[in-house]
């Protein structure tokens, strides 16, 4: 491990870490040294084992309930993640997200809202909430999605207008908070082998079949460029986007 990557001393919340690709970046920042925070909204058993496993090897975590649904839920449970974190944060994980696709027209009202509530107003209620906790020089990482780029399936028009709105709350944040020398930036994963999406069946073939590298992505893959963005290796770096896709979009 280099100097850089070291993450001892420092504390993280992760939103939405209780599986999938947010419990892989937890997972990653505690076996790095960072004190890690995670939020859920529904899987509390899946947050816990998440838990036990960090600290079974010898990290720091906590698990705590938030509805990003839900604008005070949001808030008030992030704030409680700083405050069982030791009332400084240092790096923040935008991670929760959900996926609700369907064609114009057929999408029900409900599934559109909860695209936005979760994707978007979960994502802006949870920083506002805990910016003014955050450290000088911290670290924020979105986690966006290559449909942020561009759309290549029909039926994702609201999933996708979500995502393109990761993007530019990225892009603003990190004009509003380079004065604090903290970087804002959003990584775009691709296919990405999760419990949702799993690297088989017809569709994952299909899918795999348009990637260069000719499979999906792993939680860990990611997880390793989240820890990258959220090191002083990254100082420079912010207002940016970075696909992790195997070149889907090349």
């Amino acid at each position: 491990m280099t100097h850089g990557m070291d993450f001892h001393g420092k504390t993280a919340l992760v939103t939405g870490g209780s599986r999938g690709i947010g419990a892989a970046i937890a997972r990653t920042l505690a076996a790095r040294g960072a004190s890690v925070a995670i939020t859920y909204s529904s899987s509390r058993g899946s947050a816990e084992a998440v838990v036990r496993d960090i600290e079974t090897a010898g990290g720091t975590a906590f698990a705590i309930e938030a509805d990003l649904a839900d604008a005070r839920s949001a808030a008030s449970g992030a704030k409680s993640a700083v405050e069982t974190l030791g009332a400084r944060l240092h790096i923040l994980v935008n991670n929760a997200g959900v996926a609700l696709h369907g064609p114009l027209g057929t999408l029900s009202d409900d599934e559109f809202e909860r695209n936005l509530d979760v994707n978007v107003r979960g994502l802006w209620h949870t920083t506002s909430a805990i910016v003014d906790l955050l450290a000088d020089e911290g670290r924020i990482v979105n986690i966006g999605s290559f449909f942020s780029e561009r759309v290549p399936f029909p039926g994702s028009s609201a999933y996708g207008m979500s995502k393109h709105a990761v993007t530019g709350m990225t892009r603003g944040w990190a004009r509003d908070l380079a004065p604090r020398g903290i970087t804002v930036n959003s990584v775009e994963p691709g296919p990405i082998a999760t419990e949702t999406n799993p690297e088989e069946g017809p569709r994952a073939d299909r899918i795999k079949a348009m990637v260069p590298l000719g499979r999906f992505g792993k939680p860990e893959e990611v997880a390793d460029l989240v820890a990258f963005l959220a090191s002083p290796a990254a100082s420079y770096i912010t207002g940016s986007q970075i696909l992790i896709d195997g070149g889907l979009l090349a």
